[in-house]
């Protein structure tokens, strides 16, 4: 199957992996701690008033290498090993370097590497857009100044032309990242005059940001206190003195807003709000139309949101509606309503609803339409259609969620009525393509009468196009405002099919997106010749996985191989009900992600018989990762080659630990392990827990980021230690990890960096 697995763990030449100390009495405990415990004040429980018995006596989960985790990352012993780790995996990997090589040309080749994004209209004053350069590593930020709606770009593609006339570059990421490992921005954006700029840097991949204020005038930085850490966002006020931030704590949750006054005029920022529940993350951002500053403060499963008034300098901070467990629920502002996106009473899906600001929950109704004379509700929260997300303009309001599996925008038409909210129409937008993804794009302008969206598939490149709201689905009125050039790239030689696979319980039918050159597919169908394939999954935190198109799959297709997306439980894309529980994948019907997973891989083998266990190479990152972790422990033998990316597959040790970030607020996804009710089940499927004694596996890459704040590195760095200790040596691929020293969860900043270490994974797999 692959370079890497030709390397047998048996071959007396082959490089030996690093020798990692196993404790064998070393443990974690799950339950209630002795008093002795240098955890026992910490939380080990979603909430006080949580019915779900805890474990007592507590119960030991073996942790042989408990001695990898070091919060500071500075044990000399633990450095040390992660570089014997790079070291054995450049190794084994060695004879691959020219195959990277050239790997990673054609990753940069199907880039148009100078290039830019759509220009968007900012209030008649700007149009705002970014650009790449080629052998430059980050974004330039540009804009230029607005001369009407019809613009014709005449730009010769090199870097030296401007996109549009009187072209300033306001932001260059390359001067922020010049001489540093790592460089993130965020909350890129402007003051209500275009005269000011505030964005975060996060420097170290920990997600930690500062924040700065620069004036677009002069290009001076005005205002930066390197004491501030924030979350990384970021929300101008209504003038040009006052941004909002977000503060985290020292499990990274962001808890804290705060207000500050950029003149100086107050000693101290302005502490607005502050979250206690370790269950509850908070956010920010303004309401479509600049009124209201929302924050956010939500578990995976109940929200809050307050808001404050932005053109009232004597607002105080009100609350829409007080939480209410297990009720979900986000708003925008509209003609002095509220729309709401709810589950209220128990809908399996979203409700759209609204309700008059300053009203309470009691006052909320649906949003409904007249149809052949009836009153209907236009989202009701049920299994056929699931609303994700409403965006607000002055005249309409653009819903965005799915319905039969596919991602759908519609457009409704309002009535100008300040006591009532009236839809006079709703359109859902067609397409020409059966499967595709499509988005709400950059939209500034609140009293727009024109959509911009974002449209991709599986072979059709990523579009930017503007309609009219007033008639959403004519076709002639639609523009293409840029499509993405992909160099080399010919449509008509590529192909997709979307099918379902039926689960092992017989009912369930799990769609499965499939791309492949029509040569590829042509010659097996006439030969029954297996092919080699790659399947990729994440089915957690209600995610989709969208059937759209990568750039970066080329390479791949291009040498007969055929990408297949298994859109496995956990994830949204058949609405709420294919997460939440009874039937979805979370809490006690997590497995499901992983029984989906492994039927579809199954289904390609043995009923489409279109490849082979040595020609299947598996994927996923973060909660994928787990997701491949407990599919190769569950079915070690039906997969050739697997890549685990920072992979969370330490499941309950993490889960019992509320001093790791992120621990809390995950209990509301797996179950808390403290509890009885969850202890068994996830020890049941945790990667750490279940490696099989003896059992062929895969070759097996697993990749980490030393400064992770989400998957913390010495989850890869376990569970490359444990395969290697319990797998059949003789008949297993290797086992290697690839640890980022420099980087975190999202891998390299850098998009050649990124390019690169691309050319690792595949030249392992292919």
């Amino acid at each position: 199957m692959s370079a890497s697995s030709r390397t047998s763990s048996s071959d007396m030449s082959a490089p030996l992996p690093p020798i990692v100390r196993r404790e064998e009495d070393r443990f974690v405990l799950a339950g209630v701690l002795p008093d002795d415990h240098p955890l026992k004040s910490k939380l080990i429980r979603q909430a006080q008033s949580s019915t779900n018995a805890l474990l007592d006596p507590p119960r030991k989960i073996s942790d042989p290498y408990g001695w990898l985790r070091d919060e500071d990352r500075t044990n000399e012993e633990v450095l040390d090993h992660l570089k014997k780790e790079n070291a054995y995996t450049e190794a084994m990997t060695s004879h691959l370097s020219s195959f990277r090589d050239q790997l990673y040309q054609e990753l940069v080749s199907c880039i148009q590497e100078t290039d830019y994004t759509t220009p968007a209209n900012k209030e008649g004053k700007y149009w705002y857009y970014t650009r790449t350069n080629q052998g430059e590593s980050y974004a330039l930020y540009c804009r230029a100044p607005y001369a009407g709606d019809d613009i014709a770009i005449d730009w010769d593609g090199t870097k030296e032309a401007p996109i549009l006339p009187g072209e300033e570059v306001y932001l260059n990421v390359n001067e922020l990242a010049k001489d540093k490992s790592y460089c993130s921005v965020s909350s890129v954006s402007v003051s209500k005059s275009q005269k000011l700029l505030a964005y975060g840097a996060d420097y170290t991949g920990d997600e930690i940001y500062s924040l700065y204020v620069k004036n677009l005038e002069t290009g001076e930085i005005v205002d930066h206190d390197e004491s501030i850490e924030c979350s990384g966002r970021v929300v101008w006020g209504s003038d040009e003195n006052t941004v909002f931030y977000v503060k985290m704590d020292e499990a990274h949750r962001p808890y804290q807003v705060y207000r500050r006054v950029l003149d100086g005029s107050k000693r101290s920022d302005e502490l607005l709000f502050q979250q206690h529940d370790d269950l509850f993350w908070t956010s920010i951002h303004r309401s479509s139309d600049d009124k209201y500053l929302l924050i956010d403060t939500s578990s995976s499963e109940t929200t809050e949101v307050y808001y404050l008034d932005l053109t009232d300098p004597n607002s105080k901070l009100e609350c829409v509606a007080k939480r209410r467990t297990k009720v979900l629920y986000d708003v925008d502002h509209w003609n002095g309503h509220w729309v709401i996106t709810s589950n209220v009473d128990g809908t399996p899906n979203m409700r759209l609803m609204v309700c008059k600001v300053g009203q309470d929950e009691s006052q909320w109704k649906d949003v409904t339409i007249m149809e052949n004379g009836k009153e209907m509700k236009l989202f009701d929260g049920g299994y056929d259609y699931s609303l994700s997300s409403v965006e607000s303009f002055e005249k309409y309001l653009v819903a965005s969620g799915r319905f039969q599996g596919i991602p759908r925008i519609w457009v409704l038409e309002m009535k100008d009525d300040k006591e009532h909210v009236t839809v006079n129409k709703s359109t859902l937008l067609t397409f020409e393509e059966d499967a595709y993804d499509v988005n709400v794009g950059m939209n500034y302008n609140f009293d727009s009468e024109k959509l911009v969206l974002v449209y991709d598939s599986l072979t059709t490149p990523l579009q930017s196009m503007e309609i009219a709201m007033m008639d959403p689905n004519n076709r002639e009125k639609r523009r293409v405002l840029k499509a993405k050039n992909v160099p080399g790239y010919n449509k008509s030689e590529f192909d997709c099919q979307r099918i379902f696979v039926t689960s092992r319980d017989g009912k369930t039918e799990i769609p499965v997106s499939i791309v492949y050159r029509r040569d590829t597919m042509e010659q097996h169908v006439s030969t029954g010749q297996a092919v080699p394939v790659h399947l990729i999954g994440y089915g957690s935190y209600g995610t989709s996985s969208e059937a759209d198109f990568s750039v970066n799959r080329l390479p791949l297709l291009n040498r007969g191989m055929v990408c297949v997306v298994a859109h496995v439980r956990g994830g949204g894309e058949m609405g709420r009900q294919w997460y939440e529980e009874p039937n979805g994948a979370k809490y006690l019907c997590k497995e499901n992600t992983f029984n989906d997973f492994v039927d579809v891989a199954k289904w390609l083998l043995e009923e489409k018989k279109l490849t082979t266990p040595s020609k299947l190479s598996i994927e996923g990152r973060s909660a994928g990762g787990l997701l491949i972790g407990a599919s190769i422990n569950q079915a070690p033998e039906i997969f050739g080659v697997a890549i685990l990316g920072v992979p969370f597959v330490d499941v309950v040790a993490t889960m019992t630990d509320s001093s790791i970030p992120l621990t809390c607020g995950e209990w509301e996804e797996w179950g808390n392990p403290n509890e009885e009710k969850y202890f068994d089940y996830m020890m049941g499927y945790s990667p750490m827990n279940n490696v099989k004694a003896g059992a062929k596996y895969p070759a097996c890459l697993l990749t980490g980021g030393l400064h992770d704040p989400r998957v913390q590195y010495w989850e890869p760095a376990k569970f490359a230690a444990e395969l290697r200790h319990a797998q059949d040596r003789k008949s297993s691929g290797p086992v290697c990890l690839k640890m980022d020293m420099t980087a975190g969860h999202f891998s390299a900043s850098d998009r050649y960096k990124y390019l690169k270490e691309l050319s690792f994974d595949y030249a392992f797999l292919l």
